[in-house]
């Protein structure tokens, strides 16, 4: 893989917008001022790649109840695989997050008995070092909170990481739908999927598009330009909180897949 990819392990502030469609062309051409589209979306014929992230949680959805009711701190565990039929590399990922601050964890998986880790706690002998660490705290963190799979979801994404900063990156997501998973899998069945980008998600009318803005410590100055430029205003969306959320709220009859 060449090009700008993301580190294993990163120490970020992430800043949330929600936008119509039509804003993605010019807020895209403001960005490659500074940055290059990593490599997912250099390689995709639209430019958008597609992202599953498999959820983990307990039996009471204490994760998921904790994110609802806490008000800076809440963390959460997926896994993450790329594409319509996702193939390795698969990533192990602990999420931590402190109002607008983020600290992300995640190990590199190259292999296809990826089960057979998560389950049993078989580690590759040929990880490298850096992922070896967070896959023993992502296997400590599975075994103390007793998790396990509810819910994949997957979205489209276009992506950019900044050529003037240390670290810096600006993504695009559209098209968010889940389903329920209570098993170890990270390929979606298109007919199980349901949308969840609605206008009661999204609380904004005309938006659906999620515009996040990451970066270290310090906030790019190109970045504050961007905000003021295209009169952006700072919102939130969990796409593991508001897919769950949709879930629980479906009637049964509604759910894809179910047949009566």
């Amino acid at each position: 893989m060449s090009g700008p990819v993301s580190p294993l392990a990163l120490e970020r502030y992430e800043l949330k917008y929600l936008i119509p469609l039509s804003l993605v062309g010019p807020i895209s051409q403001y960005v490659e001022r500074y940055c290059e589209m990593d490599y997912y979306s250099r390689i995709s014929p639209d430019l958008f790649y597609t992202i599953n992230s498999l959820y983990l949680d307990t039996p009471s959805l204490y994760i998921m109840r904790f994110k609802e009711t806490a008000n800076a701190f809440n963390f959460n565990m997926r896994i993450r695989s790329y594409g319509d039929s996702p193939r390795p590399p698969y990533f192990f990922e602990i999420k931590y997050k402190l109002r607008d601050f983020v600290r992300k964890k995640r190990a590199k998986i190259d292999t296809m008995d990826w089960v057979d880790i998560v389950e049993w706690g078989n580690i590759p002998s040929d990880m490298e070092p850096g992922s070896l660490g967070n896959l023993e705290d992502f296997l400590f963190m599975k075994q103390t909170y007793n998790v396990g799979p509810v819910i994949l979801t997957q979205y489209r994404r276009k992506a950019y990481l900044s050529v003037v900063d240390d670290y810096a990156r600006v993504t695009f997501d559209r098209d968010l739908r889940f389903q329920e998973m209570d098993y170890w899998c990270v390929n979606p069945q298109e007919e199980n999927l349901s949308h969840y980008d609605h206008p009661a998600s999204f609380e904004e009318p005309g938006c659906n598009v999620i515009l996040e803005l990451k970066c270290e410590k310090k906030i790019p100055l190109w970045m504050v330009d961007l905000i003021r430029y295209f009169q952006l205003e700072q919102g939130s969306f969990s796409k593991f909180g508001n897919s769950m959320l949709t879930h629980l709220q479906m009637p049964e009859v509604l759910r894809p897949g179910i047949l009566y």
